[in-house]
């Protein structure tokens, strides 16, 4: 359903088109403001979302949305989501967890309604563009016959949401404009205190994709049933971990990283039982919170889950080595590649240098990419912490965001 607050002419006139989509937050609203200035015909769009939402989040931020909207004059349009992002993202969401695994919401969010929907919607209005606040840049590749276009990291490094744009196809950014991606957090604030925006000062979202603050530990609570499972403790000197470091000190991996890349299989007899818990689909590997056992000389963090036998193995200290991890493996269904020509580089070149990350706000860790024929393994050079089935390890080449792999 799409609600309209202004009247919009036909677009009679060369002045290219673009869809905002408008949060309600500073920086969505400043993006409208850059493009306005810089002469395109800017429409802008609230997504309502009223899904969980019994405080009525939405109203304020549209409110908000429409006040900016009122301040730049330019048209503003309010489409209801609630029904498809129900089904598309938060039982998807849902059913990951019952799965064991932990999704990302928010990279599920932008590719199939940030910069799907949104972009089918974008048609009825006539749009030659959608843009939204996310700081990335976006570079176009004049080839003999055809375009393609590559995602780069924001040139506010601390801000960069590249790693949430992961999953976007070529299409999806061709039809997409980015207006933060180079200029920092502190100059976007400044534009808009200077043209008097009335969320000039309003504090950053940092809430699930459509969400905002909710805790969702507690959603999860309200979901799921609670199912009563033994929670083991393991030592960190078990012999399970001895293999792997010693493999991992060896020079060539290659010859091992089928080896190196297997998960642990964690089995009772490994540890000792030490208490109980509500379900394992309530925890994620390195979680902390929750385990509520006390009288431990260090915390209790979460290193694997058994579905099936409903058991919980924890270890003891952030450095536990069960919570570490420095090979990966990839099928090529789990691999999205933004730029083709790497997928071919690649498999020419073995092996190949790049970076990577496994969080949003993560710093690029060195890695280095072997291809087979039914995958990759990805060899990062210092262990990852708590990498858990479900999320994505983003590839970058340099500043570019070159693929995405889902770690399943």
């Amino acid at each position: 359903m799409i609600t309209n607050t202004f009247f919009l002419p036909y677009k009679a006139f060369s002045m290219k088109r673009v869809i905002v989509g408008l949060s309600g937050g500073v920086d969505s609203s400043v993006a409208a403001l850059i493009l306005k200035t810089k002469g395109y015909e800017v429409i802008g769009i609230y997504l309502k979302n009223t899904f969980l939402d019994k405080n009525c989040d939405w109203e304020e931020e549209s409110i908000t949305a429409l006040m900016v909207s009122q301040k730049l004059g330019i048209p503003f349009y309010i489409i209801d989501i609630t029904n498809y992002y129900k089904q598309i993202i938060y039982d998807h969401t849902i059913n990951n967890y019952l799965k064991g695994k932990t999704p990302n919401p928010d990279i599920l969010c932008n590719k199939k309604i940030k910069f799907n929907l949104f972009l089918k919607k974008s048609a009825i209005l006539k749009a030659d563009y959608i843009a939204t606040g996310h700081y990335v840049r976006k570079k176009k590749i004049s080839g003999r016959f055809n375009h393609a276009y590559k995602l780069l990291t924001a040139l506010d490094h601390k801000k960069d949401q590249s790693y949430f744009l992961c999953c976007l196809n070529q299409y999806q950014i061709k039809k997409s404009l980015f207006p933060l991606g180079n200029i920092k957090k502190k100059q976007v604030r400044t534009i808009a205190k200077s043209a008097k925006l009335v969320n000039a000062k309003r504090k950053d979202s940092q809430g699930i994709c459509f969400l905002g603050k909710k805790n969702f530990s507690s959603i999860l609570k309200k979901t799921i049933t609670k199912k009563i499972g033994t929670i083991i403790l393991i030592n960190p000197e078990c012999n399970i971990y001895k293999n792997k470091i010693d493999k991992l000190s060896l020079k060539n991996k290659i010859n091992i990283l089928a080896e190196l890349a297997e998960k642990i299989k964690y089995k009772p007899k490994y540890g000792n039982k030490i208490g109980f818990h509500e379900g394992v689909a309530f925890f994620t590997k390195g979680q902390r919170k929750g385990i509520q056992l006390g009288g431990f000389n260090h915390p209790l963090f979460v290193l694997d889950k058994d579905l099936k036998h409903n058991i919980l193995y924890v270890g003891k200290g952030k450095k536990h080595p069960g919570l570490f991890k420095s090979v990966f493996f990839i099928k090529n269904k789990h691999i999205t590649w933004l730029n083709k020509n790497y997928k071919k580089i690649i498999k020419e070149k073995k092996p190949f240098k790049i970076k990577a990350k496994i969080r949003s706000q993560q710093k690029l860790q060195r890695a280095t990419l072997y291809c087979i024929n039914n995958g990759i393994y990805i060899c990062f050079k210092l262990p990852q912490r708590a990498m858990t089935e479900g999320q994505y390890i983003v590839l970058y080449f340099k500043n570019e965001l070159i693929g995405s792999c889902l770690y399943d």
